[in-house]
């Protein structure tokens, strides 16, 4: 599976699709990409490992651009390898900048000063968070029903384990979509989906929807799919489509949710 970016240029750090969409979700990709600018030569790495999940989540991009598509939802994907820096973790975090991946040393990473450190916050994170934030609060500002949803892909075996999910719906503090997603596909019997695996909120993924979605009060979720299974474009079509059904009718509930707790609020505001 060849990345998207593959020929992009070092000044390409963010991309936006459907920048217009009105759509009632924005999507988001941090992950879309394993395109290493040269001067970072690499950062050590041998190019087969740079096509791998180390760099990059396979498939991911593909899945997100279809149902940016179907949703009318403006896409936020990151141009860089979250090798040179990962946008979906915080600052503080050693993962932002890792010297080492799954059982891969990163010898490009190994040793940065903080002004290194810096320097990659600012030439990738901050377009990437200043992009997103900035479509968010124009839509907010426009009154304009926004959910956060962002798309992750993993490697059906880690650290020699197989593992028993195929589909993960992801949440931090603010439950409600991820709640509605996993009720909605209780019954699925096609994939094994389940609540915050392979990774949860204790691994420290969820820096995007906390800092994106928890922040401005937006019902947020990840969705984390096994990649072998997305891994080409009549994959990423079909898983697509069986998503479409999911968060639309999650939608309906949590946006049903909001309008009963309003009414609420207002019938007990007009009973003083």
């Amino acid at each position: 599976m060849k990345p998207e970016s593959e020929t992009d240029s070092e000044s390409a750090i963010v991309n936006v699709v459907n920048r217009d969409g009105s759509g009632p979700v924005v999507l988001v990709c941090e992950h879309a990409s394993s395109f290493i600018p040269e001067k970072y030569e690499n950062l050590g790495l041998a190019p087969d490992l740079l096509q791998s999940h180390i760099a990059w989540d396979p498939g991911a991009l593909g899945v997100a651009k279809i149902l940016s598509r179907y949703l009318d939802a403006p896409l936020i994907a990151q141009r860089i390898s979250r090798l040179v820096y990962d946008c979906n973790r915080s600052a503080d975090s050693p993962s932002a900048i890792p010297d080492r991946s799954e059982l891969y040393d990163i010898p490009g990473n190994r040793g940065l000063s903080a002004t290194d450190h810096n320097a990659r916050m600012s030439e990738v994170y901050e377009p990437f968070r200043q992009t997103l934030e900035t479509i968010l609060k124009a839509r907010l500002v426009s009154d304009i029903p926004t959910n956060l949803i962002t798309i992750h892909s993993y490697t059906p075996i880690f650290n020699n384990r197989s593992r028993s999910v195929d589909i993960g719906i992801l949440h931090d503090s603010d439950t409600r979509l991820g709640d509605a997603m996993l009720d909605v596909c209780s019954d699925e019997l096609r994939y094994r989906v389940r609540r915050n695996q392979p990774y949860g909120p204790e691994d420290g993924v969820t820096h995007t929807l906390c800092e994106h979605g928890i922040r401005f009060g937006l019902a947020n979720a990840m969705i984390e799919i096994r990649n072998d299974i997305i891994q080409d474009e009549a994959g990423q079509e079909k898983l697509a489509n069986w998503l479409l059904p999911i968060i639309t009718g999650s939608l309906e509930r949590v946006f049903y949710e909001q309008a009963q707790s309003l009414l609420a609020e207002g019938t007990a505001g007009a009973g003083h």
